[in-house]
């Protein structure tokens, strides 16, 4: 004895696997996640220790520049220029770590020149 709704199953009947629109839906499909950059992460981190040692360059050379201007009235040129120069590269480090930049800073990276 055979019944139709004893056991057999309809294939129009089955469930649709998870994730998939239901069906006669014209759903748009759902574009798949991007992973997460884990990579990227790890290059942040490092910069991140470059950029807290730079910091601290940049406060240190600014004690030493008023200290010339203290002795000789006006201020060191390569000094102000070496400053700029690791200001630009502060930025770039901080601008790839925040994502406003793709490009890798020094050392995979050139080094920035002042303008």
């Amino acid at each position: 004895m055979s019944d139709a709704s004893s056991g057999s199953q309809n294939p129009e009947g089955d469930v649709p696997p998870p994730g998939s629109p239901p069906p006669g839906s014209q759903g748009a499909p759902i574009p798949p996640h991007p992973p997460f950059p884990a990579v990227r992460l790890l290059y942040a981190i490092g910069y991140g220790f470059i950029a807290w040692f730079v910091v601290h360059i940049v406060f240190f050379l600014a004690v030493a520049q008023f200290a010339v201007i203290a002795i000789t009235g006006r201020a060191n040129q390569e000094l102000k220029n070496f400053c700029l120069t690791l200001v630009q590269y502060l930025w770039e480090l901080l601008a790839f770590i925040t994502f406003v930049r793709d490009e890798q800073p020094f050392p995979f990276g050139p080094f920035p020149k002042h303008a």
